[in-house]
């Protein structure tokens, strides 16, 4: 998801990465007590939508809603493996129907337990059509999908036929064709349940939701906090060894850093450009320098006239040939980022190093060149948008400079005042040029990385591109006999990028983080997440 949200299963051979993320050293005091009835404070940003489980899937709000929220699985922080949560198991003998049984006594923060029909409805409402949920195509596999969301017109029914609730720990799911990663991506928060009173009200539920999560809602107070407290009667493996979350929201990521510096916020989510050289200094073991899932692209609006047309693919190729990663990644970044020559994050299942070709390769004189066969950049100037809440401001300049120094195309940052409202001119395919889209893996396989945001009408397919034979590749590798076969049609789909060049691949994450005196043992996930519910706040 854009920098965003998550996704959860699967077979342990097919998870290549392995989550780290302590400190640099010791990882801050682990041997002073804790109180489980205090909070602690996370860097946030305000959520684009409202707080729905199907309608979000950028950070702002995944990151909430994952805490608010458990679905059937997730995957443990430490180790990336699966594990089951409201599912006490899934059965599947064909990759296409999956008996899913629940374990009795989850409720929800309401008192109301939690059924089968609370799945089944959920998933019915955010694919629905008419109820215009921004992740409804993570419903697609399943049989009657087009029915509750055509493509064009008034959906002919609410309820999908693949859904069948047995009783009330028991419903089936039957996909239209065989899936072999669909347990994949069933931890992801579009897949979780929702309480009756949901569909009384969803816009005030949305305002206020009540769900079955390991946190429940306490207040939101816009552009400023969302405040959660621990559920007692939460029945997830991961209880939680804190009081709650707050989820803070900073205009800029100085600002947070400065009040981690000063104890007045307990965890980053990332330190800013400018702190990359010093922040393990100044925190010494409090410092976070962790593997992630995630990868920074800049995306072209394929949508628009200026860059729809065969020809300009030549021109975003050279685009991409202007830029210096490896300097801008070792000077701007500090080193704390590695160039990127693939559309997937380096370390998911399917990585595959060079995929790009030598699209990736910063080359001014073949940029050069690309660019005029290709007609040109439109207006010679291009602008790049971005959020300036996210620390971006630093590395946008620098690659403008790298493309204007090696082609003479005139290039600027464009910045918006924070990540909702970026994300809203993204999603609703309101700008003209490139923009910012960073994307942290839902589930740690490549399909996710490409089928998600590049195959034709998907949820995250913010740059519109189309292409059918991206497509057909995405749809043979999903109806592949196995998750390794799935992984390989994917690579072959990835292979049709270079020729399009939809997004430029810059670089691939890591976090870097840190956190304040007040919390300990805070361990980052491959997602970037802290392991939310064992960060634990000193007695």
């Amino acid at each position: 998801m854009p920098v965003a949200a998550r996704a959860r299963w699967v077979l342990a051979a097919a998870t290549s990465v392995v989550l780290v993320a302590t400190g640099c050293s010791s990882g801050g005091g682990g041997s002073s007590s804790s109180d489980t009835s205090k909070t602690f404070s996370y860097q946030s940003s305000e959520p684009q939508n409202p707080l729905q489980p199907a309608n979000s899937n950028e950070t702002g709000g995944g990151r909430i809603i994952e805490n608010l929220f458990k679905g059937l699985v997730d995957y443990d922080p430490s180790t990336a493996k699966l594990r089951n949560q409201v599912a006490d198991k899934i059965d599947t003998s064909d990759s296409q129907t999956f008996t899913v049984t629940l374990k009795d006594g989850w409720k929800f923060h309401d008192g109301t337990p939690v059924h089968a029909k609370n799945f089944v409805d959920a998933w019915n409402w955010g694919a629905t059509t008419s109820n215009n949920q921004i992740n409804s195509s993570w419903f697609s596999d399943i049989e009657g999908y087009k029915d509750v969301h055509p493509a064009s017109g008034q959906p002919v029914t609410d309820k999908m036929s693949g859904l069948t609730v047995t009783d009330d720990l028991h419903f089936t799911i039957k996909l239209t064709n065989k899936v072999s990663y669909f347990e994949y991506k069933l931890g992801y928060i579009a897949f979780s349940p929702l309480p009756d009173a949901f569909f009384k009200d969803p816009a005030g539920f949305g305002q206020k939701p009540v769900g079955n999560g390991p946190y429940q809602f306490v207040s939101w107070s816009h552009n400023q906090e969302v405040v959660t407290k621990t559920f007692p009667d939460y029945q997830g493996v991961d209880k939680p060894k804190n009081g709650g979350v707050i989820f803070k929201m900073y205009n800029t990521s100085e600002a947070a850093y400065a009040d981690l510096q000063s104890n007045n916020l307990d965890v980053m989510d990332q330190v800013p450009p400018s702190a990359l050289a010093t922040y393990k200094n100044d925190l010494g073991d409090r410092a976070v320098d962790a593997p992630q899932g995630g990868i920074q692209n800049i995306g072209f609006t394929l949508y628009q006239a200026d860059w729809s047309s065969p020809d300009k693919a030549k021109v975003r190729q050279g685009l991409s040939m202007a830029i210096d990663r490896d300097t801008i990644t070792k000077t701007v970044l500090q080193g704390s980022r590695k160039p990127a020559s693939a559309w997937v994050a380096e370390g998911v299942e399917g990585y595959k190093a060079g995929a790009c070709g030598d699209f990736c390769n910063f080359d001014p004189a073949k940029a050069k060149a690309l660019i005029t066969e290709g007609g040109g950049v439109p207006g010679n100037k291009v602008t790049i948008t971005y959020n300036a809440d996210g620390g971006h401001k630093e590395w946008v300049d620098a690659v403008c400079n790298s493309i204007r120094q090696s082609t003479g195309v005139d290039c600027t940052g464009d910045p918006k005042p924070d990540f909702k409202t970026a994300r809203t001119l993204i999603s609703q395919h309101q700008l003209n040029g490139i923009f910012r889209t960073g994307w942290v893996q839902d589930y740690p396989l490549n399909a996710n990385f490409l089928a998600d945001i590049y195959r034709t009408g998907a949820a995250s397919n913010d740059t519109g591109y189309s292409n059918p034979q991206f497509d057909q590749l995405s749809k043979q590798a999903d109806e592949a006999a196995s998750v390794e076969a799935t992984v390989t049609g994917y690579q072959q789909a990835e292979a049709v990028l270079p020729s399009g060049m939809p997004a430029i691949p810059l670089w691939y994450y890591r976090t870097n983080s840190g956190y304040s005196t007040k919390v300990q043992n805070v361990k980052f996930d491959s997602f970037g997440n802290p392991a939310w519910t064992q960060v634990e706040v000193k007695g």
